[in-house]
């Protein structure tokens, strides 16, 4: 059973306009290497050329913010949903 991927609406135009995406991984790393391969315009807008998560984004599991838990290497299980949010600023 996969993981659920909620992307925000200023994402979706990087994979097919899609909300969601069902992925098999075992942590955030591993969500991450699966969007490279499948959704490499939506990896490089939320990871830098280093791979790490840019600052302006945010990757939740469940409720949980993986800054303040595991990082990339957060632990994930079956139905897990990853939620990943775009800071908006503006004036």
């Amino acid at each position: 059973m996969p993981v659920t991927i909620q992307l925000s609406s200023l994402l979706r135009d990087y994979c097919g306009s899609s909300s969601e995406l069902a992925i098999e991984a075992a942590s955030v790393r591993a969500v991450l290497g699966e969007l490279e391969r499948l959704h490499p315009k939506l990896h490089r807008s939320v990871c830098d050329d280093t791979g790490a998560i840019r600052r302006h984004v945010n990757f939740f599991v469940n409720t949980h913010n993986i800054r303040d838990h595991g990082g990339l290497d957060t632990a994930l299980k079956p139905g897990d949903v990853v939620t990943i949010l775009q800071a908006v600023s503006g004036g």
